[in-house]
């Protein structure tokens, strides 16, 4: 399936679990604001937290709220950006990227995860060096797109790899080039499924008993059902 595959995978599973990634897009976008200010137009952190709610058709009336809530004109929320590392069933690399107002909480809720799925979290840099730190931006395949015509867009905008995978096309820039990238894209009316920073595997590991793909798919589940979590990275290749 590849990398697009499992992205486009977990998309469609996390459709059905609109109001938990609401929660979590909201801190985002409060932390993004709380640190850089309300103004999409000084903050990029901030507009690319309100352009992934956007993607997720997160009400407005939710966005505006998690705004407030990081300028303190509706209290203020102290959330801390922390990053936890791991292998999974069967050496799997995982990153975890987590949003949380209790540290001792989601460390020990995190590590609960990796120790019922067979894994065992680790120390700081014990698997990141295995990942490159990238904008990503994925575009689903439609009739109406011409693969040349978004490759050149992407590539003049400072896009640094593009690929056309099976369902979509993945669109790889330095972090410094990502905004410019989208912003470019989004001129020419193209439409993404994802646009991110992420950590992208620089190769990809794959599981060779059924129970330890169960395993790491529920690992994968139970840290992404986790209200602190963010995003959930890992270099496994589902078949």
């Amino acid at each position: 399936m590849g990398r697009i595959g499992n992205i486009i995978d977990r998309k469609s599973k996390q459709d059905a679990k609109k109001a938990k990634i609401y929660t979590k897009l909201a801190r985002l976008i409060t932390v993004a604001a709380r640190e850089g200010g309300g103004d999409i137009e000084y903050n990029a952190a901030l507009k690319n937290a309100i352009d992934k709610a956007k993607l997720q058709n997160m009400p407005n009336d939710n966005i505006d709220r998690a705004i407030k809530k990081g300028t303190g004109e509706l209290g203020s929320d102290q959330y801390e950006e922390f990053i936890y590392e791991g292998y999974g069933p069967g050496g799997v690399a995982v990153i975890v990227e987590v949003l949380t107002d209790n540290r001792n909480r989601t460390a020990g809720e995190v590590r609960h995860a990796f120790d019922k799925n067979g894994g065992n979290l680790g120390s700081p840099g014990c698997v990141s060096f295995m990942f490159d730190r990238k904008g990503q931006i994925i575009i689903e395949k439609d009739d109406n797109i011409d693969e040349e015509t978004l490759m050149m867009t992407a590539l003049e905008a400072g896009a640094e790899d593009f690929a056309s995978e099976e369902d979509a096309y993945e669109i790889i820039t330095r972090i410094e080039d990502f905004n410019s990238v989208k912003e470019g894209l989004e001129k020419e009316n193209y439409t993404f499924i994802e646009a991110k920073i992420a950590y992208l595997p620089q190769t990809l590991a794959e599981l060779q008993s059924e129970e330890d793909i169960k395993k790491m798919n529920k690992l994968i589940d139970m840290l992404e059902d986790n209200d602190d979590v963010q995003e959930v990275h890992y270099n496994w290749e589902q078949a």
